[in-house]
């Protein structure tokens, strides 16, 4: 009977499994379905728009009639289709189709699902040989409003890459890609000062853990209002601040993080020491200290990181993990200083900065609303959302 039973539980993970996988393949067709859809519609309105031919209020007309011929179509408001407009202008020239002033229909509609092998051939349309083949999978995974995020946001190809890339391998949502940006992910990922070279095993390991880590973090859901001296300030106040928002947290550091503890209690020669907060890494396969200081940094920090990370590798490592690594999280650091300091250290660590709510300039604090988009533009935003395959 028990092997009756194992074999039933096989059979459900395995179909379980096949559902999941089929459901994330019709999910990923038909967002690259809707992706080919608003990037020939777009290029067609940029056509006729640009030159002319359709004069002005075109695409609000355009928009009110298509509303009359198809009830209850949505995603096609007149800020929707100028967004479409925009997408396709905004990648022609990265991903060139052959620009027309009529809507291609039929096979000639698969703009950008085209046999990338063949690209560059005469049938097929022009894609850009910057283009990787993966890069180019990820473009079609990422919703259309992840993508109007990106094109306001990001101005540069690179910086775009980077958020699309990201947001196909993390199944961001709209909402996570917004705390990224602000956080400017893109300009703090592999920043961070750290020994990591000369600390672990290979230069493979290192530079994973490079990347694993930002140089700046955003935790603008820390409210730390304090008249005092910001030195003054108990970094428990910190501790607890983060764990109470232990799910931003975790964003905010970004793939593959899971939380283990706070103030961690290690036992070593009788005495009780206490890590701020301790995280595991599954992509480096690794516990993760953290301190937190609320002021500035110190040399004297490491060592202190340095003792935490002995014991545990000595206590509480597991045989096939790799060794602890230690990060300081400071509310101020020179870069110089820190590579300075922690270079003769013999365990792998780094050291960021941190802002809280009150380091935000009010200008952008009273910003912050519309750059989130709960405005009027969040209206037009859901529309195309719910016309679009979850991510």
């Amino acid at each position: 009977m028990s092997e009756k039973i194992e074999t039933y539980r096989d059979a459900v993970v395995r179909i379980k499994n096949a559902v999941l996988q089929s459901r994330y393949r019709a999910a990923s067709a038909a967002n690259a379905e809707q992706l080919n859809l608003y990037f020939s519609v777009g290029g067609y309105i940029s056509v006729n728009t640009r030159s002319g031919k359709w004069g002005s209020g075109a695409i609000e007309a355009i928009s009110q009639q298509l509303q009359t011929e198809l009830p209850g179509l949505r995603g096609f408001s007149p800020t929707s289709m100028k967004s479409m407009r925009l997408f396709y202008e905004e990648w022609s020239d990265v991903i060139r189709p052959l620009a027309t002033d009529e809507l291609p229909l039929g096979t000639n509609r698969q703009l950008l699902t085209a046999d990338l092998e063949s690209a560059n051939g005469p049938t097929g349309p022009a894609i850009a040989n910057a283009v990787e083949s993966e890069d180019f999978a990820a473009f079609l995974r990422v919703g259309f409003t992840h993508h109007r995020q990106i094109i306001a946001k990001c101005k540069d190809l690179d910086e775009r890459w980077y958020y699309i890339k990201r947001c196909a391998a993390e199944f961001w949502s709209v909402e996570a890609l917004k705390s990224h940006m602000r956080a400017r992910d893109y300009q703090h990922s592999g920043g961070l000062p750290n020994n990591f070279t000369l600390t672990l095993p290979d230069e493979h390991t290192a530079a994973r853990a490079v990347r694993s880590f930002k140089d700046e973090y955003l935790l603008d859901f820390i409210n730390i209002e304090d008249e005092t001296d910001p030195e003054l300030i108990d970094e428990r106040v910190v501790s607890h601040e983060i764990v109470r928002n232990i799910t931003k947290f975790i964003m905010s550091m970004g793939r593959g993080f899971t939380f283990v503890g706070e103030n961690h209690r290690v036992i070593f020669d009788e005495q009780e020491y206490f890590i701020d907060i301790l995280l595991y890494s599954r992509d480096l396969r690794c516990l993760v200290a953290l301190e937190l200081k609320s002021g500035g940094f110190k040399p004297s920090y490491l060592g202190q990181l340095s003792f935490y990370l002995s014991a545990l590798d000595e206590l509480e490592k597991m045989p096939d993990e790799n060794g602890s690594i230690g990060l300081l999280l400071c509310k101020k650091a020179s870069k110089s200083t820190v590579e300075f300091a922690v270079r003769d250290y013999n365990k792998p660590m780094g050291v960021a900065v941190y802002k809280a709510a009150e380091d935000v300039p009010e200008q952008y604090q009273s910003l912050k609303p519309l750059i989130d988009g709960v405005q009027g533009i969040l209206s037009e935003e859901n529309e195309v959302d719910s016309a679009a395959p979850s991510q």
